[in-house]
């Protein structure tokens, strides 16, 4: 038995079509298989390998960590190093961006995963403001746990039932659904961009809208930038091009340079609720792992240093014109290296995707938006390597009519 049939035999499936492609090595913008063939990775497992995969300083900082210690206790008992130097790193990353005001976040909780750092958050705005209901997007995705699950779509939730209750939808960028936000609301969760929906950014007005909003009725903005985070969308933080402070921020994927990671940060004196009634509100084993800390640190660092957010901007628009020479897309959404291209229905992107990930290239649709294609490469993508997706993408022979 091949290790395809003990793949199909032995790990629980999510599809009744897995890729069930393997590949043996990474590095950079290419995954490779046992044979040496390599395919260029525009997405970066779903917005994970922001910095490519296997960047030399993440695994250095691994290997570093490695020789030193791996797991001591739970969560928050011990003085580990790694996740104090992550989280002093990670609210300099907002006291640093002076030209947003407001912001007091400088408290990180560290768990295992995004959908970990949801539920963080969704217990923590439920505690501090003492309000029963969770307001978020249409078409927005939070994880799969059934408190994130539950602020998803019913496409997906409608199965696992009973779920939380108390959850409210209101549409993006439609001002007037903002009157769903009242007094028993606890906490508004949005997307700076909706990855899932199809790249559907937040305009700046209705940003500004909303937490003015939720200011109003005493309820806590929370950003989720597990997606939109570290550079993504070319500043470090999404939310720093819209001039909003959150009282809530969520980050993970791109945030470990591939290792699993997540945190939800907050001002000291949210946080604090956590502590009492009942003592150890929130607690993990793994969260804050030293070793994801580490990679994490380097991964930030890496950002900072080499990766400008003017680049990521310039690179954004450079395959957004690419995109757009293709004959069956209608329209390029999307900022930074964050990007979505439409196309007239699944079964053409379907075959299209097909045909390219045969002659070497990755994309991949979205959750909820199953006719465009997903856009995001590593940060430190070469114009050399995106040469080859634009002879891949756009070479004639391999267009799907």
């Amino acid at each position: 038995m091949d290790n395809r049939q003990f793949f199909l035999q032995n790990v629980a499936q999510t599809s009744d079509f897995p890729l069930a492609m393997a590949f043996t090595f990474a590095k950079g913008s290419y995954l490779y298989d046992a044979e040496g063939k390599k395919w260029l990775d525009f997405i970066s497992g779903i917005s994970v390998s922001n910095i490519g995969h296997r960047h030399p300083k993440v695994v250095s900082a691994i290997k570093d960590q490695a020789d030193k210690y791996l797991h001591q206790m739970v969560y928050g008992e011990y003085l580990q190093t790694p996740q104090i130097l992550l989280a002093q790193a990670l609210v300099n990353t907002l006291k640093k961006h002076t030209s947003v005001a407001g912001y007091s976040i400088d408290n990180v909780y560290f768990t295992n995963s995004g959908t970990e750092a949801v539920e963080g958050a969704i217990k923590l705005a439920k505690r501090f403001t003492g309000k029963p209901n969770i307001v978020a997007f249409e078409k927005s995705y939070h994880g799969s746990t059934t408190g994130a699950l539950a602020l998803g779509e019913e496409q997906f939730r409608r199965n696992f039932r009973p779920l939380m209750p108390g959850i409210q939808k209101i549409r993006r960028n439609e001002l007037e659904d903002l009157t769903v936000i009242d007094h028993n609301t606890a906490a508004v969760f949005t997307e700076i961009v909706g990855a899932e929906a199809g790249i559907r950014p937040v305009e700046k007005a209705y940003l500004h809208a909303l937490a003015n909003r939720c200011h109003e009725v005493g309820a806590l903005l929370v950003f989720d930038e597990i997606q939109t985070g570290f550079g993504r969308t070319g500043p470090f933080w999404a939310h720093e091009a819209h001039g909003i402070a959150p009282d809530i921020l969520l980050s993970a994927k791109g945030m470990c340079g591939g290792m699993p990671i997540g945190a939800f940060m907050a001002p000291k004196h949210i946080m604090a609720v956590l502590k009492d009634n009942p003592i150890l509100g929130h607690i993990t084993t793994f969260g804050g792992h030293p070793v994801s800390c580490a990679a994490s640190l380097a991964t930030l660092n890496v950002i900072l240093e080499e990766i400008k957010p003017e680049e990521t901007i310039r690179k954004g628009e450079r395959i957004k014109f690419i995109l757009e020479k293709h004959p069956k897309v209608s329209e390029v959404r999307g900022v930074g290296l964050m990007l979505a291209a439409q196309f007239p229905d699944f079964e053409t992107l379907k075959s299209q995707i097909d045909v390219y990930i045969n002659n070497g290239l990755i994309t991949d649709w979205f959750l909820y938006c199953d006719d465009a294609i997903r856009i995001c490469p590593p940060l430190n993508i070469s114009d050399a390597e995106i040469d080859i997706f634009e002879e891949i993408y756009l070479t004639p022979n391999v267009f799907i009519f």
